[in-house]
């Protein structure tokens, strides 16, 4: 639970949602789109983000990234899994 709580705080910091708190992100919501909106450049940001705090390597033009990418669940599946 905390791993989702420092994903969704570096969210809101990195992407600047000053609207939003981590209550506001559902962890099972995707991300972009319908979700939570973000687009092309956000997932940029946000990879920048995950792969300084984290120091993981993320592919940014694979499929599977794009999977990782999906929800906050599936960021932290990816994010343990490293």
């Amino acid at each position: 639970m905390k791993l989702h709580n420092d994903i969704k705080t570096l969210i809101i910091e990195c992407l600047d949602l000053e609207d939003v708190s981590i209550d506001d992100i559902d962890s099972d919501a995707p991300l972009f789109g319908e979700g939570l909106g973000l687009d092309s450049i956000d997932a940029l940001e946000l990879g920048l983000a995950i792969k300084k705090q984290f120091n993981i390597k993320i592919d940014a033009n694979s499929d599977e990234t794009k999977q990782h990418f999906y929800s906050v669940n599936s960021l932290a599946s990816f994010i343990e899994a490293q």
